[in-house]
């Protein structure tokens, strides 16, 4: 049939087989090597303590039916839109302005 020689001369056996052979191996190298960074990182990483009490329920000290009992009480149809200062505005100036408006109006 083949003999070595002749197998060591055809280009696919000399550069296609070790080239497919590095893409394979590499690509499960790649996947353990990911794979053990991953665990390590599992294995560090720690909640922060706040974070770990919103994501716990029952470490949790408000819950949503509390605050929508909150929000019930609250009178939302007598409210004001007052506008903030602009960057380019005197802050404490504009304050004083709205509250001297305020003052006027009520």
């Amino acid at each position: 049939m083949f003999s070595l020689k002749a197998l060591q001369k055809n280009k696919t056996v000399r550069y296609g087989v070790p080239m497919l052979l590095l893409i394979v191996g590499g690509s499960f190298g790649l996947r353990e090597f990911t794979q053990i960074r991953y665990d390590a990182q599992k294995i560090r990483r720690k909640l922060d303590p706040s974070l770990e009490a919103k994501v716990n329920i029952q470490r949790q000290p408000v819950m949503l039916e509390d605050e929508y009992e909150k929000m019930k009480e609250v009178n939302l149809d007598e409210w004001k839109n007052i506008r903030g200062p602009r960057p380019w505005e005197d802050s404490k100036e504009y304050q004083e302005q709205q509250r001297s408006r305020q003052n006027k109006e009520g």
